[in-house]
């Protein structure tokens, strides 16, 4: 499912516009980004939660030349389900 297509399962499944849908959609985004780049969690209680963590420095390898490279240290963005959408899932 692309973006299209979950803004407009939204619209079905609430009765809003298209429109007010992907208003919401990136509404939602973009609040999530901005709590994540300030380092706090995100909870939806049944879906699950979405948190930053750090990646460590660590050697790499070029698959084209086996050379050995350093790959940064980075900030990641982890997502863990919740209950309610595994059970879902199975």
């Amino acid at each position: 499912m692309n973006k299209a297509e979950l803004i407009e399962a939204i619209a079905g499944e609430s009765g809003l516009t298209k429109a007010d849908s992907k208003r919401a959609l990136d509404a939602f985004l973009n609040a999530t980004g901005k709590a994540l780049k300030k380092g706090e969690s995100v909870v939806l209680i049944g879906f699950g939660s979405f948190k930053t963590a750090m990646r460590a420095a660590r050697n790499g390898r070029n698959p084209q030349t086996g050379k050995v490279i350093k790959i940064k240290a980075k900030k990641v963005v982890k997502f863990k389900a919740g209950t309610e959408l595994t059970k879902k899932v199975k």
